[in-house]
């Protein structure tokens, strides 16, 4: 940003402060009065542009800054917000998001190499396919090149060997989830940012046979004594599976969270390195509830996640079908009598402030 725009971006800045500042020093009736007379106006534009089709405005930076503050202490943002869409305002919060922690974070382990490296890599590779990294690495080095990156380096600029699993491989694993889906339970981590660009860690464990989410935990810092805690909340008066499903995470694979799972006769089950698909029920809760509720709101803080999930979570387990249990709920709803449409009365119930909405009968 140069100097010309930085200057721009903060009179416009000041000009949004000094308006709300101004608010202050004026009545109630005034600030109405003032309202009526903006709404007036915006309404006279919107239908000139849809009439007349003129093109949409570029919101500016400061634009998408300030709607990204609104939408967290504003209650009817998404019915205000006339000049893009809703989801576009959670996306300039997710792509800050991304800059911030881009700007904040340092780059660890060994330094980028050139593209010139990277060139001569594929060309000794491309004249020489038989030859490992390690092979080319000795031959940078006896070249008089600088700076030669390491095997495991090269490795990553070369074409990939991994074969996909093989059918006896997906065959053997299959088999057991479906001989052991009774007695198994999954788990997986998450992340979440916050308004305020912090990474939330969500914990989420969930039963392979009713599919409903057992637990779910909320925290800044995740280490193996909290995860530890969450599971003996989870497990109260010796309710434990037989089977715990996860991946290679170093607090799951950790001395003191594997001891916790043995003096709970719980046998762990990890899964292969770079292999979601063997924690696929975890791995698809997890993607359900970003979709269906992360995408759409911006959690302030732990406190405020944690009390959107425990909501979310009670929907997805007594009002959310689910195709792989034939259309029916985690946890198991009541059974109505069938009746025709004209007779059905249905009584509605707003969930996360209308986001969803769950229905029973009455009458």
């Amino acid at each position: 940003m140069n100097i010309y725009m930085l200057k721009v971006h903060i009179i416009e800045w000041m000009r949004h402060l000094v308006h709300f500042i101004l608010l202050y020093f004026k009545s109630s009736q005034a600030v109405r009065m003032e309202n009526i007379a903006l709404r007036s106006q915006l309404a006279l534009y919107v239908q000139r542009y849809e009439k007349e089709k003129l093109p949409s405005p570029t919101p500016t930076s400061v634009f998408r800054q300030l709607w990204v503050f609104l939408s967290k202490y504003l209650g009817n943002w998404k019915g205000l917000i006339l000049v893009v869409q809703p989801a576009t305002v959670i996306g300039w919060h997710r792509t800050a998001f991304k800059f911030y922690w881009r700007k904040k974070s340092k780059k660890l382990g060994r330094p980028t190499i050139s593209p010139a490296t990277i060139h001569l890599i594929k060309r000794i590779h491309k004249d020489n396919p038989l030859l490992s990294p390690e092979k080319i690495h000795e031959r940078l080095l006896a070249l008089g090149i600088e700076k030669t990156p390491a095997p495991n380096t090269i490795a990553k600029y070369l074409p990939t060997t991994k074969k996909p699993p093989s059918q006896r491989q997906l065959q053997s694993w299959k088999t057991f989830l479906s001989n052991h889906h009774h007695e198994l339970w999954a788990t997986d981590f998450f992340t979440i940012p916050t308004l305020k660009f912090q990474v939330l860690y969500g914990l989420l464990i969930i039963n392979h046979q009713s599919r409903e989410i057992v637990f779910f935990g909320v925290t800044t810092n995740p280490t193996a004594e909290w995860t530890i805690q969450q599971f003996r909340n989870a497990t109260p008066f010796g309710k434990v599976p037989k089977y715990l499903l996860h991946d290679n995470d170093p607090i799951f694979r950790s001395k003191a969270f594997q001891s916790f799972l043995q003096s709970s006769a719980i046998v762990s089950k990890k899964t292969a390195y770079r292999s979601p698909w063997q924690n696929a029920y975890a791995e698809r809760a997890i993607g359900i509830v970003k979709r269906e509720l992360l995408d759409h709101i911006i959690p302030l803080n732990d406190r405020h996640l944690h009390s959107l999930l425990r909501e979310y979570i009670s929907y997805y387990n007594n009002h959310r079908t689910h195709q792989g249990i034939n259309g029916k709920t985690p946890i198991t709803s009541l059974a109505y009598l069938p009746s025709s449409v004209e007779e059905t009365k249905l009584e509605s119930t707003s969930l996360l402030n209308g986001l969803y909405h769950s229905y029973k009968k009455t009458g």
